[in-house]
Formats: structure tokens, sequence, C-alpha cells
């Protein structure tokens, strides 16, 4: 029983530092990062990458994809809040690790970065498939552009992309105009049109297509021109992000450093925008940006500070939220006009935009509608990039009681004359039926 107890105590002492740096609604930023490797030389050759996270504040634990005792959970705690699949070649992860653990690690919220090659096993197919990611079934094929090719490229196959169709996002891309093109290559993938929470965030351009270098076109390509993704990302409902590359080489020191001169343009420069690019994204991914979160919503008759139990109906009333934005260090107001709240009861009676004072404090007053049933304050904000808000409160409505409606009411007032009319109408008659001969 003694070393029962000693045995508890030296776990909880091993997991208490883990879950203290751990992934919280009140620092969400990832910390700590599992980096899948199907060769350590890649530590080397994506070393800047790497040590850019580093820079940030992450712990990065880098291990063979193949390794015996990988898992992501220990004890039912997740070990780590985000994953890094730099392992296209992997047919089988080893220890616990499957597709269905990493979907299940994406599901309970946390954070993954996959990227793949001309040898993506059926394995990563798989894991990007089931976030809406169709990589070509042609294993050979590669991304070929003889209009977009870097003129490094110009007497080779043009597989050396120099890719611009960026998405317009400075949530995802950050606010700095990435100038110099993306160099990519590798391989093409299509998104699946049924799962609207995928998007591309560097698209090929319409010259674009997708075949063996190497040989002859037997046949028409599959996949052209803007249907080709080359890089993509998912946030789920949850708000877990994923970032699915084909190009593992878009990540190295090589391409970081290289100088690109997109083919048919002028403009030359002297390092590519990948750095920028990966940077950037990789910040959106692990929730250095575009992560928000909201106060309780606030809502009291106007000239009132408390919340009611119930409102009358035509009540004034008066309805604030509070909005920040996650910088990556601290919370921050989030300054947006296209916040809006309904009072919903099975439809929305009033949909309204809220006003802010840019210190993150959204709020508007309405007139509660002359119809009384239950109620609800609903704030649902889904913008290209950030983080899904969905809140809501539920707030009965009343009719008037019998002692509080005016006491003439001024539109019954021709009824009123009506009934006076026909009582002097009946009086008149009277007196002249009865003294009349």
């Amino acid at each position: 029983m003694m070393n029962l107890s000693r045995s508890v105590a030296l776990i909880s002492l091993f997991l208490l530092p883990l879950l203290t740096f751990s992934f919280s609604v009140d620092n969400p930023t990832d910390r700590r990062v599992l980096v899948l490797l199907d060769d350590l030389s890649l530590k080397s050759s994506h070393s800047i990458f790497f040590s850019t996270l580093k820079s940030r504040g992450f712990d990065l634990d880098f291990k063979l994809a193949e390794d015996s005792k990988l898992a992501l959970q220990r004890y039912g705690q997740y070990v780590y809040d985000g994953l890094i699949i730099f392992a296209p070649s992997t047919e089988r992860f080893g220890g616990s690790l499957d597709s269905k653990s990493i979907a299940d690690f994406v599901d309970s919220g946390r954070d993954l970065i996959l990227s793949a090659d001309t040898s993506a096993s059926d394995l990563i197919r798989g894991i990007a498939l089931e976030c809406g990611v169709d990589f070509d079934e042609d294993s050979s094929a590669m991304v070929i552009d003889h209009s977009s090719f870097s003129v490094s490229d110009v007497d080779g196959d043009h597989t050396l992309i120099a890719a611009d169709g960026l998405v317009k996002s400075h949530a995802i891309l950050g606010k700095t105009k990435i100038e110099a093109p993306v160099l990519f290559r590798g391989v093409a993938h299509s998104l699946n049109p049924t799962n609207n929470l995928v998007l591309k965030v560097l698209s090929a351009s319409p010259s674009a297509y997708s075949a063996n270098p190497s040989s002859k076109l037997s046949s028409p390509p599959q996949l052209t021109g803007s249907a080709i993704s080359l890089v993509s990302v998912m946030q789920a409902r949850n708000n877990a992000r994923v970032v699915i590359s084909g190009s593992l080489q878009l990540f190295s020191d090589r391409l970081f450093r290289s100088g690109v001169q997109k083919a048919g343009s002028p403009n030359k420069y002297e390092k590519s925008g990948n750095q920028q690019f990966v940077t950037e994204l990789s910040k959106w991914v692990f929730h250095e940006r575009g992560h928000l979160k909201a106060g309780s919503l606030v809502h009291h008759r106007v000239g009132e500070t408390d919340e009611p139990a119930i409102y009358r109906i035509k009540d004034d009333l008066e309805f604030s939220v509070e909005i920040l934005e996650w910088s990556g260090k601290s919370w921050e107001p989030y300054v947006a006009d296209d916040v809006q709240v309904q009072f919903y009861m099975m439809s929305p009676y009033v949909l309204k935009t809220l006003s802010t004072d840019k210190k993150g404090l959204y709020h508007t007053s309405f007139k509660v509608p002359d119809v009384y049933g239950v109620f609800q304050f609903k704030v649902e904000y889904e913008k290209l990039g950030y983080t899904t808000l969905s809140l809501s409160k539920q707030i009965p409505v009343r009719p008037y009681r019998h002692n509080e409606y005016e006491r003439f009411i001024p539109t019954a007032y021709p009824y009123y004359g009506a009934c006076f009319t026909t009582m002097a109408g009946f009086f008149v008659f009277s007196f002249v039926y009865l003294y009349h001969k």
C-alpha cells in the first residue's frame, strides 16, 4: 500500500509540470508539440522552421514516426497540444499511434500540421482525407506549371512552382503582405466540395496541372488549374486547426534561403516568401492569432443595471458582450463592425449589428417585440480565419398583465364613440316613442 502511494505521488509530480503549461481557455497557444519525422536528418534540413517555433516558446519533442513508444496520451491525459507530421513515407506509426488516434487528437481540440510529397503513403493520404483533402491518386504525379515556375528551373521539368495565389486573410497570414512568391515542389490535392470547413491558403495558377513529369501525357490530367490546392487549412467545429501541405520541401532551409523570380516577371527577390508564409501560417494553426473568446452576455432594461428574470413585451432593453482576441502573449480587444445579436424564438425576431467602443465591448439596445414566449439572445460569429463564437442565453417574455394596460386606449376611441352614440340614440328613440302622439 505504501509503495502504491509513492507511485501515485511520483506520477503526479511528473505530470504536474506538463499539465501546468497545457492548452487552456485562458492561454490558448499550443506549447507542447510532438514532431514526427521519417528521418532525423530533417531536424537539420528544416532547422529554421523548428527554430522559429522554439523562439516563440514551443517545446518540440522530436521522434521517429516508427518509434515503438509513441503515444499522444498518458494516464488518460494528452501529453501534447500540437502535432507535426513530417513523415510522408511512413506506412505505419509506432506505439499506440494510428490514424484514428490522430483524428481523436484533433477532435479533442488540438492542432495538426501534416506535410506530404511524392512518397506519401496510404496512411498519410488517409489522414488528409479525414480532413477533407484528397491527394492526387497517381503517386508519381507532381504539380507542373509551364507559366508560373521559378526561373531557376527554366531548363528543368517546371515542377519548382513560384506560387502567389495566397488567401486574402489577415487572420491566417498576418497583416504584413508576402511580397515574394512561395516556392513549392510537391504533390497536388483537391478539396472535398461537401466539406465547408477546409480552405485553400496557397493555390496553383490556372496553367498548372498534376502529372508525372518524367513521362508524356497519355490522357488529360485529372487535377488542373485553380482546382489544385498546394497548401490547405481546416478549422473544425471545435476550433481545432489543421494545415495540410503537398510539399515537405516548402518548410526546408534550402527553399527558405533561395532567391526567386517568377517566369515572365521582371521582379527578382533575394529570398523566397516561404519563411514568412510558413511562419505566419504556423502562428495561425497554433492559435497565436485569430483566436477569440467572449464574456457572458449581459442584458437589462434601459435605466437599470440588474438582469431581470423575465421581460415584458415592448420593454426597452440594452445588450452587451465583451470579445477579446489572443495576440500570442495576452488578450487584446477585438475590433470589428460585423458582430450581430439575434433575439430568437424559432426564428430571429430582432437582428441587430452591435456597436463597439474599440475596447472589446459590443453593445446595442432595442425594443422587445410584441410577441410573448421563451426567447434567446444569440451571438453566432463566424469569420474567415477566426475561431467561431456561439453564445446564447434564454429569457422568457410575458404579455401585459390586466392592470398594466392604459386606462383608455387611443386606438379604441372610435369604439367608445360608437358605444355612447348607441346609448344616445336609444334614449332619443325611447323619448320619441313614449311621448310622441
